[in-house]
C-alpha cells in the first residue's frame, strides 16, 4: 500500500508490530475484546474517535501517525505541524535558542526527526569545521544531515577513533527510530552498510558483548588531538505540534580534561580574552 495516507488497518497493524505488543496485550490495555481489535487491524469495523486515539496514545505513536490515523479513519487531524518560525512557536523557539546559548562554548545542535541539523550554535560550528574544514561553506547554505555526514566518505566516520564502541550502539539506537519514523529506513540501512565495511558483520555484532561503560564517549581525531564528549538530549515534554515533537537538542559534554582545555582555549581566542 503506497498511499501518502495508509489505509487505517495497514497503518494501525503496522504500528503495533512495530512496538512488539501482541493483539491480546493490546486488547487488554484498551479493555476491548482481541476480536475487535482484530477487526479494525483488518478492516472489517472502525473504531470511535474516543477509542482511535486512546489506541494511538497506546501504541505511543508519533504525532504525524495519529494526523494520518485520523485522516485515514474520516475523522479531522489534532495536531498541527507550524514551522518553527511561526508566531504559535514563537516561545518554544526561544527555548531552544536558550539552551544553544547558554551551552557555549561546547557544541549543541537541534535535530529533527530525520536527523537533519536544524540549528547549530558556535560551538558547533567550530567543531564541525575544525573535523571537516570542507564542510565550512555548506553550514547555513544547504540542509545537512548528521546521518549522510556520518557515513559521508570524507564525514564524522573516519574522525571516529571509537568506531567500533560508537557505530553499533548508534546504530541500535537508529533501529529503534525506524518503528517510530519509517522515513529514516534508507539512511539506516546506508549507515549499517558503511559499519558492515569498516568492522564486519562479526564486529557489528560482537559489539553487543563487550562491557559498556556508564556513558557512551565518542572520540574524535582533531588538530587539536583526540577530543572526547559524551551527549545528553533535550526534547520537549508534552508537545501538541508535530514539529516540536521531532525536535532534540544534543548537547556534547567534554569527557576529559584535554578537550575540556581546547574548548577553553577555543572560548578565550574568540572572546578576545
Amino acid at each position: 500500500m503506497h498511499s501518502s495516507t495508509p489505509p487505517l488497518a495497514h497503518l494501525l497493524q503496522g504500528a503495533r508490530k512495530a512496538r512488539r505488543i501482541s493483539q491480546l496485550e493490546l486488547s487488554l490495555h484498551l479493555d476491548v475484546s482481541q476480536r475487535h481489535v482484530s477487526f479494525v487491524e483488518s478492516g472489517r469495523a472502525r473504531p470511535s474517535r474516543e477509542l482511535l486515539h486512546a489506541w494511538l496514545l497506546a501504541l505511543d505513536c508519533p504525532l504525524v501517525l495519529r494526523n494520518e490515523a485520523l485522516l485515514a479513519a474520516g475523522y479531522a487531524p489534532v495536531y498541527s505541524a507550524a514551522r518553527l518560525d511561526d508566531p504559535a512557536l514563537a516561545e518554544a523557539d526561544h527555548a531552544l535558542a536558550q539552551l544553544l546559548k547558554a551551552h557555549e562554548p561546547a557544541p549543541a545542535w537541534i535535530l529533527d526527526a530525520e536527523w537533519n541539523v536544524v540549528r547549530m550554535n558556535s560551538g558547533a560550528v567550530w567543531l564541525a569545521t575544525t573535523l571537516l574544514p570542507w564542510a565550512a561553506e555548506l553550514i547555513g547554505q544547504v540542509p545537512i544531515n548528521m546521518l549522510d555526514m556520518l557515513t559521508h566518505p570524507q564525514g564524522l566516520g573516519p574522525c571516529m577513533t571509537n568506531l567500533e564502541e560508537v557505530g553499533p550502539r548508534l546504530l541500535a539506537m537508529l533501529r529503534q527510530e525506524v518503528a517510530a519514523h519509517p522515513a529514516l529506513a534508507p539512511r539506516m540501512a546506508a549507515y549499517e552498510a558503511y559499519l558492515v565495511s569498516k568492522l564486519g558483520a562479526k564486529g557489528v555484532a560482537a559489539s553487543s558483548l563487550r562491557p559498556q561503560a556508564p556513558v557512551l564517549t565518542t572520540r574524535l581525531t582533531s588538530p587539536f588531538g583526540e577530543l572526547a564528549f559524551f551527549s545528553m538530549f533535550t526534547t520537549f515534554g508534552t508537545p501538541n505540534d508535530i514539529t516540536l515533537s521531532s525536535l532534540r537538542v544534543e548537547h556534547m559534554f567534554p569527557a576529559d580534561d584535554a578537550t575540556r582545555e581546547v574548548l577553553r582555549q577555543h572560548q578565550a581566542a574568540t572572546s578576545g580574552t
